[in-house]
């Protein structure tokens, strides 16, 4: 038997030897107020409205839908950009009783095209999550500012 077909057919053997509840299948989550697209595409601005100011409005926030109980969640995020500066990253589980958990609390110095997979970050049993939550971008560090990134989530059963 040569390699390849070996390897076909050790693949096929462990896939029926891991018992299915291993299997993890994730879907993409859909932005709330998005174009359609699950990957989000954003550049780091400054706040609109008081000059100056950290007040104002942001595009800091973006939120995930989540329609049904997941087990876990997959956050993804690449930079688009070749700013050298420091970029915040934070990311909570909202659910529906109103309250939230911070799940990511970083900053990166990420080179362009590269980032990092936040989780799985597991489901909180007897609280229902209704959206996830990435900011990206802060008031205290203005270097991050014109920086361009991606974002997705998944959520997996």
């Amino acid at each position: 038997m040569d390699q390849s077909r070996f390897v076909a057919v050790g693949l096929v053997m462990a896939s029926l030897l891991t018992p299915q509840s291993a299997i993890a299948k994730c879907e993409f989550l859909m932005p709330i107020g998005g174009d359609g697209n699950k990957i989000v595409k954003k550049r780091v601005e400054r706040p609109k409205g008081l000059i100056g100011s950290a007040f104002g409005r942001t595009n800091w926030n973006t939120d995930f839908a989540v329609n049904q109980p997941y087990r876990n969640y997959k956050l993804f995020f690449t930079a688009d950009s070749t700013d050298s500066a420091s970029y915040p990253i934070q990311a909570f589980l909202k659910f529906s009783d109103g309250s939230n958990l911070q799940v990511v609390n970083e900053s990166m110095r990420p080179p362009m095209g590269t980032g990092k997979m936040f989780g799985p970050i597991q489901a909180i049993p007897g609280k229902a999550v209704s959206q996830v939550n990435f900011k990206v971008g802060t008031a205290k560090d203005p270097g991050a500012t014109g920086f361009s990134y991606r974002i997705s989530v998944q959520g997996c059963w």
